[in-house]
């Protein structure tokens, strides 16, 4: 209920407020030599220009131009007023009060226009977070070596592998050998050597050695 009550009262005050400012317009307008309709355009004109600057001033505060037209439109409005207090004989206005009168819708139209197509300012982007530095990156060797521990007991030597024995000669081939050496023997003289058996037979190199043992060549 006290805020409805409060809206009323200032709506009403500012009607009584634009009531009397528009009437004071007018009869400053037409003691300067603007009669007829003339006279009432010039509150109107004083009234868009004010309204046009406000506006403006709602969406770019730090515009310079639209607080110049606000201030040369208020001046105007609070002029008018005070001008016709009885400060000043309206019978006899003076000249420069009418040439101000008389220049005033092209002052008015300019103002107008540059506050409706001045561009508005882009509003600044969101700062940005600012990324903290990066840890450094801490270089890691791998080595295949496995450390010692000084205090740990001395491991001992693994034993040595045992010799590869040699392998089994069939009997069938040490008897086909021996007549081989036999032959051999009888023919030259002399007991055959163990590479010319093993190159004969063409048996690997161990079991060749293993037949040349049995057969003891040289």
């Amino acid at each position: 209920m006290s805020r409805s009550i409060r809206l009323d009262a200032v709506l009403v005050q500012a009607v009584i407020a634009g009531a009397l400012s528009f009437a004071h317009l007018h009869d400053l307008a037409e003691a300067a030599g603007q009669t007829g309709w003339k006279a009432w355009a010039y509150p109107v004109s004083v009234d868009l220009l004010l309204v046009a600057a406000w506006r403006r001033l709602r969406t770019a505060r730090r515009d310079r131009s639209a607080w110049t037209w606000f201030v040369i439109a208020l001046t105007a409005s609070l002029g008018a007023n005070i001008a016709t207090a009885g400060l000043l004989d309206l019978t006899h206005v003076p000249a420069w009060l009418r040439i101000l009168v008389a220049g005033w819708p092209a002052l008015a139209f300019l103002g107008g226009t540059l506050l409706v197509h001045t561009p508005t300012e882009p509003p600044a982007p969101p700062a940005q977070p600012v990324d903290e530095p990066a840890a450094p990156e801490v270089e890691m060797h791998r080595t295949d070596e496995p450390t010692l521990d000084p205090a740990a007991p001395e491991l001992a030597p693994a034993p040595p592998k045992p010799a590869p024995s040699a392998p089994a000669v069939p009997a069938a081939l040490l008897d086909h050998a021996r007549k081989i050496a036999d032959a051999h023997r009888a023919s030259t003289g002399s007991p055959m050597p163990a590479d010319a058996l093993s190159a004969r037979l063409q048996l690997p190199a161990s079991m060749a050695d293993a037949i040349a043992a049995e057969l003891q060549l040289a």
